[in-house]
């Protein structure tokens, strides 16, 4: 049977699912529900929780509680060779002194396979990774994307349930990352199997993930696709985490007046929003809230846009724009403006907002409101 056609695909789940080390909770109880055929990637920073997650999904750590099932299977006391999951590691986990094809087929060569389907299923893992011309090469004679599909191919050829990532590519260059990134995408879209893949790249868990899981200190803060992630945080720890460059963040209160319901912050910051915004943010008049808005909603497009003013400290020119670096009132801004613009450090500018693009969070718990 072939790789594409062979492997089994099923859920992963895990039930009020905690982790202690001595008297110390790093996963409070965690629910996670990943789809048949899914490629979820776990993301947020040092520290979250995320590789701890992956590691007992695999196995290589136990859950201190809680359930782990993959399709219909309570897997959680089971040993990792049980589990029919496939790992790709960070820092590939080759045998140096095998060759492309020895590493790739290894796993099957000690569980007893045949040599005859160990070389079928290795060629036909070479011809999906295009690691044919490299068969008989060992690791150090490649190079770090080249033995990172070996890695992936020795996963293929065991036709896993699930394949796990963790960080497989934080060890290579940034145009290297970008183009595995692409292959991992076309690889699961052609064996359409299940997918858990961990990175603190926000990036590449916007551009690879069908739903993205924003993990905190062991807690899942947001999970969604990507879009949803970008345009509707559910609180101000995803809105910081999500997008590059970072959202802007201005603390001030919801006042009610004539022209309606405005936000007034230090700064010299007032305008009144739409509607619908003001409808919906009209209970909590009178408290403190943050406003939101990303430094791409910042370029002008209508005349009539409320203002801001931002004193200039630095300013990067990428191209197609330039990002201002500054502050408004004691908060740091950043506005992204055309790349035309004739902007100097020290300078006062104003700063177009549009208001159907910010967000507002509760101060006293980061907790979306308006939406």
């Amino acid at each position: 049977m072939g790789i594409e056609k062979g492997i089994r695909m099923s859920q992963v789940r895990l039930e009020q699912v905690t982790k202690s080390f001595g008297s110390v909770t790093v996963i409070p109880p965690l629910d996670l529900s990943i789809a048949d055929r899914e490629f979820v990637v776990l993301v947020g920073p040092s520290g979250c929780g995320k590789t701890t997650t992956l590691r007992m999904i695999a196995g290589l750590e136990s859950a201190t509680s809680g359930t782990i099932r993959i399709g219909e299977r309570d897997v959680t006391d089971l040993r990792p060779g049980l589990r029919n999951c496939s790992m790709v590691f960070q820092n590939y986990a080759l045998y140096p002194h095998m060759t492309v094809a020895e590493n790739i087929g290894y796993g099957m060569k000690v569980r007893g396979t045949p040599k005859g389907d160990i070389e079928k299923s290795v060629a036909e893992a070479a011809r999906i990774l295009n690691l044919g011309a490299y068969l008989n090469r060992k690791p150090s004679a490649l190079s770090g994307g080249q033995r990172q599909r070996v890695a992936i191919g020795r996963a293929i050829v065991r036709q896993p349930d699930v394949f796990l990532f963790d960080e497989p590519l934080s060890n290579l260059d940034a145009k290297l990352r970008i183009e595995m990134r692409t292959e991992i995408k076309l690889l699961h879209r052609r064996l359409q199997t299940t997918a858990v893949y961990v990175t603190h790249d926000q990036v590449e868990a916007m551009t690879m993930a069908d739903r993205v899981v924003v993990m905190n200190q062991g807690r899942i803060e947001q999970a969604a696709d990507p879009i949803t992630l970008y345009e509707a945080p559910a609180n101000l720890f995803v809105a910081a985490f999500i997008g590059a460059p970072s959202m802007n963040f201005i603390e001030g209160v919801l006042e009610r007046g004539d022209a309606g319901l405005t936000f007034r912050a230090p700064g010299d910051v007032a305008f009144p929003l739409a509607d619908e915004m003001a409808r919906k943010l009209a209970p909590h008049v009178g408290e403190a809230v943050v406003l939101g808005i990303r430094p791409e909603h910042t370029i002008a497009t209508d005349a009539g846009l409320p203002k801001i003013k931002l004193q200039v400290r630095d300013i990067e020119p990428l191209g197609p724009h330039t990002l201002v670096l500054g502050k408004v009132g004691s908060a740091a801004f950043t506005a992204q403006v055309h790349a035309a613009a004739r902007i100097s450090p020290d300078d006062v500018i104003e700063v177009p907002i549009d208001v159907g693009k910010v967000h507002f969070f509760l101060k006293t718990t980061g907790e979306a409101v308006g939406r």
